[in-house]
């Protein structure tokens, strides 16, 4: 079974995160949700999420993927993060997948994943951004190896049903789909 970490920081963006969980809890993919600091986090809207878990305790445990929720300040506080950066650096060594939306994918930037990569993000986050060979697509979703960036809030439902595709294949992520009736 696909093993999948989403940390969350407060002021995260709740749609995309819960969206995210949600969608690939659907899948049967485990999901693992892993608080900054022990306790509920406030999202950016005021909707309080209680993690599964503290980050300390999840970094126990090996992932096939890692997503971040984007949202402000919560990007702010993943990409300040050290535990953070040593995940995302640890992972892409490793190969693993790795997934940002909205403003998390500036986080992939501090890390040093995104040169001569492509990728998007809410506007006028990577895309303002001075990246070595980084193309900002624009677009809904964009994969670029084990790399895969959203655009935001709107597009989480693509961004997880892609991540579903990414992690599991085209007929898991159909059935996730249908089931919702988009």
């Amino acid at each position: 079974m696909a093993r999948v970490l989403v940390p969350l920081a407060d002021g995260c963006e709740e749609l995309e995160a819960v969206t995210v969980i949600d969608l690939l809890r659907r899948a049967e993919i485990d999901v693992v949700t892993a608080g900054l600091k022990d306790g509920a986090v406030k999202a950016s809207r005021g909707v309080v999420l209680v993690p599964d878990t503290t980050l300390d305790h999840a970094l126990e445990t090996d992932y096939d993927m890692v997503v971040l929720p984007g949202g402000l300040p919560g990007a702010d506080y993943l990409d300040q993060d050290p535990r953070i950066q040593a995940l995302l650096k640890n992972m892409s060594v490793s190969d693993k997948k790795i997934a940002a939306i909205c403003a998390a994918p500036k986080v992939l930037v501090t890390a040093g994943l995104l040169e001569n990569k492509s990728a998007t993000s809410y506007p006028g986050v990577l895309d303002k951004m001075d990246v070595p060979g980084l193309t900002y697509t624009g677009e809904a979703v964009t994969k670029d190896g084990n790399i895969i960036t959203s655009r935001g809030p709107g597009t989480a439902m693509d961004f997880a049903l892609t991540l579903i595709e990414v992690l599991l294949g085209t007929e898991k992520r159909d059935s996730v789909e249908t089931a919702l009736v988009r």
